[in-house]
């Protein structure tokens, strides 16, 4: 029996986790993958009986972000069909961030791309002292367009820019100092913190913790993702992923990616 991508299981106590399971892809996703996100958001969302959920991954990483091959199917979508794909994610994201309960991103290893989007969107990070991190797609000739609004209201304008434009690798502790995780733990000690981290929420009222996040939401009005401006701002992530993907520089760098060759612009400008 194959196993599944995606795990999704309730404790008695009301725990949902939802466990990214492709450790031989490093927990890559892709859009089957999304789309299983999605449905087990939607559902564990009607549930009355959740008290907190944790989003995980098995193997030695969180996730490397875009599945190799969906990327390569995605280079020969056509405008309308990026942009419906992009949506998608655009959807998973908001699901996760706007989920009434309280979010831990439970982070085993490394997190690349997107799967920094999905940390973005929890309300803790956990995340073991070997970690890696980076949001790396200008590298190939993308943007992280779809996270970037999830992004930016985690780290801020200012860490968001150097860290989407320079692509560079960080380390836990970096992203601790960058807002985007709050603990850093011995690998040893996740399962352990994460148990520290449920116990204290479960001593805290669901109605009120619903509640402050409603609050904290709508006290951030001149944020992109802000009532007011998110289908604008859905609108413009979406649109501008699909624009760079069927672009000249986005399949010049998708094609030099898959062919291991250099993209035009990592070219020694001194060469002849």
């Amino acid at each position: 029996m194959t196993a599944a991508n995606v795990v999704c299981e309730v404790d008695q106590r009301g725990i949902a986790t939802i466990t990214l399971n492709r450790p031989a892809k490093h927990n890559a996703f892709d859009d089957q993958m999304i789309g299983t996100l999605i449905a087990h958001l939607q559902n564990l969302a009607t549930n009355a009986d959740i008290r907190a959920l944790i989003i995980a991954g098995t193997g030695k990483s969180f996730s490397a972000g875009a599945d190799l091959a969906w990327m390569q199917r995605m280079a020969s979508y056509d405008h309308a069909d990026n942009l419906a794909d992009a949506q998608q994610l655009a959807l998973l994201m908001h699901l996760l961030n706007t989920f009434k309960h309280p979010t831990l991103a439970l982070v085993n290893g490394s997190a690349f791309g997107g799967a920094i989007g999905l940390m973005a969107c929890c309300d803790s990070v956990i995340a073991v002292d070997n970690a890696k991190f980076s949001l790396s797609e200008v590298r190939i000739g993308l943007i992280p367009a779809v996270i970037s609004p999830f992004v930016v209201n985690k780290l801020g304008h200012s860490w968001a820019r150097h860290l989407m434009t320079n692509a560079t690798v960080f380390d836990a502790l970096q992203a601790q100092r960058y807002g985007l995780v709050h603990q850093v733990v011995a690998a040893e000690k996740l399962a352990e913190t994460a148990q520290i981290w449920i116990q204290q929420t479960l001593h805290n009222s669901p109605e009120a913790v619903t509640q402050i996040k409603t609050l904290l939401r709508q006290f951030d009005s001149q944020n992109p993702l802000a009532k007011d401006y998110l289908a604008a701002t859905e609108a413009a992530t979406t649109e501008a992923i699909a624009d760079i993907r069927v672009s000249k520089s986005g399949q010049a760098g998708l094609h030099a990616f898959f062919e291991k060759q250099p993209a035009p612009w990592q070219k020694d400008p001194l060469e002849p």
